[in-house]
């Protein structure tokens, strides 16, 4: 198994990409992590995990606060002695636009969740990803590179300052022998629109893709295992997309 021994945190676990990476890891040997603020799909995602692996740590976080993020690190410090890998997925959508009145209070939050979490997770993990030469994958979406929609100009630039991050952080850290990496999905079935109060129906967003279809969870879920595994060890500062062809467009 790729993953045996291994330490994964994975932020945003609870569903969707952060739930299949999960449940993959698991399945591969490694000692999971799962972060998120919702407990029933926690619970519900501990319990699959457990059913083809390990018992996996459960840590009910909002990642967005500074002293649960501490807790996270140190929770898993506590209990494993080490941390091999970082999935830094916990992300969250708002609708706004550059004339509302509300836009500074949606972009706060989004960069909060998005940017700001990723960036101080990174920093508390980094010390022990330095002792086992591990790596960081941050999931980031199409967005960050192309705008193709209105409303969502804070999601796009939360994850195009993500991309950004990632690249410095990599070139920071190769010093080390740490990793450092992006996935950036198009559409994907989760329920991060959901969760955002907007109800879609994922079964006809594949007609905006030039392959007529969308990604599910966990085909980002094995591109994650790809890069954190020793397969991809010559890999750091890359963005791999997973968008059947959205950008072509």
């Amino acid at each position: 198994m790729r993953f045996q021994d291994k330490v994964v945190i994975i932020t945003g676990a609870s569903s969707g990409i952060g739930a299949a990476a999960a449940k993959l890891f698991a399945k591969e040997g490694a000692s999971v992590v799962l972060v998120a603020r919702n407990q029933d799909k926690l619970a519900n995602v501990e319990k699959q995990c457990a059913a083809i692996g390990k018992s996996p740590l459960v840590i009910h976080a909002d990642v967005a606060n500074e002293e649960d993020a501490k807790r996270i690190i140190d929770k898993t410090i506590d209990k494993y002695g080490k941390l091999d890998i970082l999935v830094n997925n916990a992300g969250i959508v708002r609708f706004d636009n550059v004339l509302s009145d509300t836009i500074m209070k949606s972009f706060d939050e989004v960069m909060n969740v998005n940017l700001r979490a990723a960036v101080y997770i990174t920093s508390l993990a980094s010390p022990h990803l330095i002792k086992t030469k591990g790596n960081i994958i941050n999931i980031s979406s199409i967005l960050g590179q192309v705008i193709k929609m209105n409303n969502y100009i804070s999601y796009a630039t939360s994850k195009a300052g993500l991309d950004h991050f990632t690249r410095g952080a990599a070139l920071e850290l190769s010093a080390h022998g740490v990793r450092v990496n992006a996935i950036s999905p198009g559409p994907v079935r989760t329920d991060i629109m959901e969760n955002a109060g907007v109800p879609v129906s994922w079964d006809n967003m594949g007609t905006f893709t030039p392959l007529n279809r969308i990604s599910e969870p966990e085909e980002v879920a094995d591109l994650i295992a790809f890069l954190a595994s020793d397969a991809a060890k010559g890999i750091t500062g890359s963005n791999y997309t997973i968008e059947n062809g959205s950008c072509l467009k």
